[in-house]
C-alpha cells in the first residue's frame, strides 16, 4: 500500500512542477514577490497531496513562537518534507541552499527563479560571506530566511555539529533566530521513494534574541534547544545511543 501511495505521489507531483516550472519560465519578468507568490498554491497542493494521498499529517507545537516579522530560521533537515512545510508555517520565506540544484531540470531551474540564496559550498569564508550578504537583503525584503545549519539531510535520531552560518546572519541582521525540531525523516525517509503514513511533530521554539549575543552563543542555543527537543518528540529513537556510552564505560 505505501509502494502505491508513493508512486501515485511521484505521478501526480512531478507533473505538476513541470507545469509551474514552465509558467515560471514564462513570467520570467514578473518581479521576484510575485513570482515567489505565485508558487505558494502548488506548495499547498504537495501538502495536500502529502496528507491526503500519503497520509502525512503536521502536528505543531509552539505556532505562538512564530514572529510576526522577518527571522532566521534554523531548522532540523531530515527529508524534502520541511521544504514545503515551513513555507505554510513562516509567511514569505526565502532557503538557503547549494548552489549546484540550479542545474536539476525545472526542481532546480524553479529555485533560481525564487529569492533563495544560493552558495557555493565548497568556497568556504566567501560561503559565509554570501549567505550573510544575500541573507541580509532578503531579510530586508520582508522574507525570513530559513537556513539548515546541519548542512545536509541527516537521519532520524542521528545529528551534527550546528554550521555558524544561519546564527552569524541573525547577529548581523539584527533579527531573531527561531530554532525548529522535527520528526519528519520517520514519515519521509532521507533519498527514499516510499513514505509512510503518520504524524510529523513540528516544534518551534522561542525566538532567541540575537541583541548583546554573538553568532557562537546564538548557534549554541539554537542547537541545545533542538537536539533537547528532538529527544522529547522521537525519545524511541535516542535510547540506544544514550545507553551505549553507560554500558560501555560499565563494561
Amino acid at each position: 500500500m505505501n509502494l502505491l501511495r508513493s508512486s501515485l505521489f511521484m505521478l501526480v507531483m512531478v507533473p505538476s512542477l513541470v507545469l509551474v516550472v514552465a509558467l515560471l519560465l514564462l513570467l520570467f519578468w514578473l518581479p521576484l514577490r510575485s513570482r515567489r507568490l505565485l508558487v505558494m498554491p502548488w506548495v499547498r497542493f504537495v501538502m495536500w497531496l502529502t496528507e491526503h494521498l500519503l497520509g502525512i499529517r503536521m502536528r505543531i507545537i509552539g505556532a505562538e513562537n512564530v514572529p510576526a516579522g522577518p527571522c532566521v530560521i534554523l531548522a532540523k533537515h531530515q527529508s524534502a518534507w520541511e521544504t514545503f512545510a515551513l513555507q505554510l508555517i513562516f509567511p514569505l520565506t526565502s532557503f538557503v541552499y547549494k548552489r549546484e540544484l540550479n542545474w536539476l531540470p525545472f526542481f532546480g531551474w524553479g529555485m533560481k527563479l525564487m529569492p533563495f540564496v544560493a552558495i557555493d559550498r565548497t568556497s568556504g569564508k566567501a560561503a559565509l560571506k554570501q549567505v550573510i550578504e544575500r541573507g541580509k537583503q532578503r531579510l530586508a525584503e520582508g522574507y525570513s530566511v530559513v537556513v539548515f545549519p546541519e548542512g545536509t539531510r541527516v537521519a532520524p535520531g542521528q545529528r551534527r555539529d550546528f554550521k555558524i552560518g544561519g546564527a552569524m546572519l541573525a547577529v548581523a541582521a539584527k533579527v531573531p533566530a527561531v530554532p525548529v525540531a522535527h520528526n519528519s525523516g520517520e514519515c519521509w525517509p532521507r533519498k527514499a521513494f516510499i513514505k509512510r503514513p503518520g504524524i510529523v511533530t513540528v516544534s518551534i521554539g522561542t525566538p532567541i534574541d540575537t541583541a548583546g549575543r554573538n553568532a557562537g552563543e546564538v548557534n549554541a542555543l539554537a542547537e541545545a534547544w533542538i537536539e533537547a527537543e528532538m529527544r522529547r518528540i522521537s525519545p524511541h529513537l535516542y535510547r540506544d545511543a544514550e545507553a551505549r556510552p553507560a554500558t560501555e564505560t560499565a563494561a
